[in-house]
């Protein structure tokens, strides 16, 4: 209940590395965020430090990050932050980690090609197709018997 959510925005530092397990799907990857900043002095961006963070992705999740994502790439990630401390070889370690819950290119930064995975079966899913919202339900018939009585005029 007490989570910490988080959004990042950086580029990806390593390639993701997709694994199977008796769980279900993972993958990983390293994503390097820098700070820019404005020096005002001499009018120029400069970048500040960089952090950088493990992502975990799982399930379909995972699979789609494996097939979408390359090193340099800019992403936006949308998950929970876990900072873990622990003590390797007598030295204490601390790691940043997100556990993603959406991720996705950064658009602000260049252009993306979206692709729907294939659909996958729910139970109790509803055969009826989606309802028109851009008009009532009444009107949108009416529209169509209108539609199918008068033929089209054109010039």
């Amino acid at each position: 209940m007490n989570e910490t959510i988080v959004g990042v925005v950086g580029n990806v530092a390593t390639q993701p590395v997709f694994r199977e397990t008796e769980n279900g799907s993972s993958a990983r990857f390293r994503m390097a965020v820098t700070a820019r900043y404005l020096d005002r002095e001499k009018n120029e961006w400069k970048d500040g430090h960089t952090n950088f963070f493990t992502v975990w992705a799982n399930r379909q999740l995972a699979a789609n990050v494996a097939a979408c994502l390359s090193v340099g790439e800019p992403v936006i990630v949308h998950g929970r932050l876990k900072i873990r401390t622990d003590v390797h070889d007598g030295k204490n370690w601390t790691s940043a980690d997100i556990d993603a819950v959406a991720i996705g290119h950064d658009m602000a930064r260049g252009t993306s090609a979206f692709r729907r995975g294939p659909k996958q079966e729910t139970a109790g899913a509803s055969s009826q197709p989606e309802p028109n919202w851009e008009t009532s339900v009444g009107a949108a018939a009416d529209q169509a018997d209108q539609q199918e009585r008068e033929p089209v005029a054109v010039m």
